[in-house]
């Protein structure tokens, strides 16, 4: 394959993996509550913008509807999203 000009190199930060338990702050059910909050989910899809998270419990769009595949998508470098901490109880 040929060499693509750029001006930067491209960034290839692989800093989440398919399978990793994070923690993404959504909208989402907890008890009989619907709180905005720091979320456990799993990675289940990466590409080169984004990342699919899927949770164990109903989770919501900002504009209050229900995701029926309990999946959300993040930016690459979302603020809204973190790697679970070590030793964590959530």
């Amino acid at each position: 394959m040929a060499d693509v000009p750029f001006m930067r190199p491209p960034v290839l930060d692989d800093t989440f993996h398919v399978g990793e338990i994070v923690e993404a702050y959504c909208d989402h059910e907890k008890g009989d509550q619907r709180i905005k909050g720091w979320l456990k989910g799993t990675v289940v899809q990466i590409d080169m913008k984004l990342i699919a998270v899927q949770f164990l419990t109903n989770v919501y769009l900002t504009d209050g509807w229900m995701i029926p595949d309990h999946i959300l998508w993040y930016p690459m470098h979302s603020p809204q999203m973190r790697k679970k901490p070590a030793g964590g109880s959530k």
